[in-house]
């Protein structure tokens, strides 16, 4: 009953009170960025696998430049991670304009965290179960680890919380959340500034 009906409506008033409410914060942070990344704008959209694996363009703060080296590559995330995007990041306040994705329906408060489209044909087939609920700003997995666990790790967790998603563990997560970006826990993978490329084997 709360995943099939309440849990979206309660996602649309939270969703749409927050944005309401963190406005002039989004303000500031977005005249930050544009002037920290160097011309290279403060959002960031990217497509990516929602709900029964259906494409849409998630919407975060922008937290690098766009620099590159000398054939035109783009340089690796560390170097062009600057130091606004770093603390925007480590304060997940890069995530906040997905606000917007939650009260378009694309993706939910809770839930597994949408990952790159190149990723979906190398799921098995009980990894891919992620996707039988809407993506989430943050979920199971990003209590239990974040970027400081395994893929392996990861999605066995998106694919429990598929199975127990409930208000309750709902509430978990929240709570779980709340803590861990105070304490900027487990925002980096070992050796990267972000998480490694998912192979299908890692």
């Amino acid at each position: 009953m709360y995943r099939k009906y309440f849990k979206r409506i309660i996602d649309f008033f939270i969703s749409l009170l927050a944005l309401i409410c963190l406005s002039p914060i989004l303000l500031v942070v977005t005249i930050w960025l544009h002037f920290a990344n160097k011309g290279a704008g403060a959002f960031f959209l990217q497509e990516r696998p929602g709900k029964d694996a259906n494409i849409f363009k998630i919407i975060k703060f922008k937290t690098m430049t766009d620099e590159r080296d000398a054939n035109g590559n783009l340089l690796p995330d560390e170097v062009r991670l600057t130091k606004v995007g770093r603390f925007v990041r480590s304060t997940s306040i890069d995530e906040l304009p997905q606000l917007i994705n939650v009260l378009k329906g694309d993706m939910a408060l809770i839930g597994p965290r949408p990952l790159l489209v190149q990723y979906l044909p190398l799921y098995s087939k009980e990894q891919a179960r992620r996707h039988e609920v809407r993506p989430g700003i943050t979920g199971w997995a990003q209590c239990h680890g974040r970027n400081a666990i395994t893929w392996t790790e990861k999605f066995k967790l998106d694919v429990w919380y598929v199975d127990h998603c409930t208000f309750k563990t709902d509430l978990k997560v929240i709570f779980t959340t709340i803590n861990k970006v105070l304490r900027r826990a487990d925002i980096s993978h070992d050796g990267s500034a972000t998480m490694e490329a998912f192979n299908g084997n890692n």
